[in-house]
């Protein structure tokens, strides 16, 4: 049920007593100012009805209100809605978000970029963040998992999923650098396990079975 209020806006002050109606039913009588009265709207069917209501002054005279035009919506009604217009449609958007989410997990799986230390890329509209794991900086992509400012993301290069924000251009920029003397110094990449390593090794060599 959903509880509903009624009342005498500026009543004269010789009023005495108010009967308020609905649909020309007494629902009640007030004898004492404010002239307000609460009801249940739960109690009446759904759709269009009046209100109305007819006071007495102290010397008996009869004022007789303006009548109200009102739709009561019951509370079983507002759950029935619920129940078959928004439950659906946020069952078809949890679909969506879970068929968008696992196509990249199963045809991403095990597919990471060999790109070489230091070098250049496009990081996109989405633009790019800072891989928590090797250090490594990578695009992000749009329509991937939000966590307020943040997104859960999978590094291309280590394979590792993390929490990562959108880096600033600067942030970038410094990330690549540093590659770069990470390279030129031959040190290990931070993350990077040794299979890892020299599984990269053989790519970057292109070594070949006679």
């Amino acid at each position: 049920m959903r509880n509903s209020g009624i009342s005498i806006k500026n009543p004269p002050d010789n009023l005495s007593r108010v009967t308020f109606y609905i649909d020309a039913t007494p629902i009640g009588q007030v004898n004492t100012p404010p002239f307000s009265l609460q009801f249940n709207t739960g109690s009446y069917s759904l759709g269009a009805h009046t209100l109305t209501a007819i006071g007495y002054t102290t010397s008996e005279a009869e004022l007789t209100s303006n009548t109200i035009q009102v739709q009561f919506v019951p509370a079983s009604a507002s759950t029935q809605f619920i129940l078959k217009i928004v439950l659906p449609i946020f069952g078809l958007i949890v679909i969506i978000l879970g068929v968008f989410v696992a196509i990249p997990l199963v045809t991403g799986k095990g597919k990471l970029i060999n790109l070489p230390l230091g070098a250049p890329r496009n990081y996109g509209v989405g633009g790019g963040a800072i891989c928590p794991k090797c250090a490594r900086p990578f695009p992000l992509r749009l329509w991937w998992i939000n966590v307020g400012f943040s997104k859960i993301d999978r590094c291309p290069f280590c394979g590792k999923w993390s929490l990562v924000h959108r880096a600033s251009p600067e942030e970038l920029q410094k990330a690549e650098q540093a590659e770069l003397s990470q390279a030129q110094s031959g040190s290990a990449v931070a993350g990077e396990s040794e299979e890892d390593r020299l599984k990269k090794d053989l790519d970057e060599s292109r070594y070949q079975n006679p």
